[in-house]
């Protein structure tokens, strides 16, 4: 626990800094509007990186969230055209969205419990497969706002004491991933899991249960997510999240949480998610040619996972001493 908290401090003491270096380059970064802008803009990305965080905990992995994000938003774009312009009609929505999430999600998670088949393995497939199903759909057309109910396009445009309601969304999933994790006992039996699934399966802990559990969830945020999404971009590009699943995965690893499995937090993660969104808001600013944000994910990733794995390979060293000496 001290070490996953060094590492927090670690982070936030890297977004100080680099706030700092990026107010002298432009001194719009450090406005009250441009710290919401990103806060806003990364919405999606941190909702997502939510349920990534519990999966790669369990020592699992889910390239698949991107499509998965896609394909809810392009049914949830085509019936948006055929409700009316009612609060109501957007609730319901909102349900389809999060239960077609759970079910692709599950679908996942099914595959890599019952049958036993790497989660990697699994997630590329059916990103892959939701993928080609969503462009055969819209053949790569963007559904735009014209026909959308308007109370759905004022959706992203309330506040609340001044701040996006999607952002406050954000927030509030943080606060349900949180509760989930630390006070039920799933979230003690996916910590279990991650820490030593040996173990785990030997105090009776139901590994499939845990398995299903995570992807499904991870399926229920990218319903909201695909909410959000078309609540902020006010359209469905079937290409619009493409490569977001790496994005996700660097703010998850950024804000501590192992890519082997067994640690992470839900604080560590919204670090991480805010230390991207400034990084990438940092390029644009500096007019960095936006090509060279991929470039930066994909160097992020490797240096994290390297600390991680050089951190891992000390810790082990260091309790083969402690064994060997007593």
């Amino acid at each position: 626990m001290k070490s996953i908290m060094k590492k927090e401090a670690s982070i936030a003491v890297i977004i100080i800094i680099l706030s700092i270096v990026l107010s002298f380059i432009n001194p719009v970064f450090l406005t009250i509007d441009n710290i919401l802008d990103i806060l806003k803009g990364n919405v999606v990305l941190g909702i997502l990186a939510m349920g990534m965080t519990l999966v790669i905990i369990t020592g699992g992995i889910d390239v698949s969230v991107a499509a998965v994000t896609t394909a809810v938003c392009v049914v949830i774009g085509k019936l948006l055209v055929m409700v009316p312009d009612h609060i109501g009609a957007l609730f319901l929505l909102l349900v389809i969205a999060c239960l077609l999430g759970i079910i692709l999600g599950g679908i996942n998670g099914f595959l890599v419990s019952k049958i036993e088949i790497p989660a990697i393995v699994v997630t590329l497939g059916t990103m892959s497969m939701i993928n080609g199903i969503v462009l055969y759909v819209t053949n790569g057309q963007y559904l735009n706002s014209t026909d959308f109910p308007k109370v759905f396009l004022k959706f992203s445009n309330i506040k609340i004491l001044g701040v996006s309601i999607l952002i406050w969304l954000f927030f509030l999933i943080a606060i349900l991933t949180w509760f989930l994790l630390k006070h039920t006992v799933m979230g003690r039996e996916i910590l279990a899991i991650g820490g030593n699934k040996e173990s785990a399966l030997r105090v009776g802990i139901n590994f499939n249960k845990v398995q299903i559990f995570v992807f499904a969830y991870m399926g229920f945020l990218a319903g909201i997510a695909a909410i959000a999404q078309i609540s902020y971009t006010k359209a469905v590009d079937p290409n619009g999240l493409s490569g977001l699943e790496l994005s996700v995965i660097a703010a998850v690893v950024l804000g501590g949480t192992n890519i082997m499995g067994g640690r992470g937090t839900v604080i560590g993660t919204i670090l991480g998610v805010l230390l991207l969104g400034i990084i990438q808001n940092g390029l644009i600013l500096a007019r960095i040619d936006i090509f060279w944000q991929k470039v930066v994910v994909g160097l992020i990733i490797l240096l994290a996972v390297s600390y991680d794995h050089i951190q891992y390979k000390r810790a082990q060293a260091q309790l083969s001493r402690i064994e060997i000496d007593s």
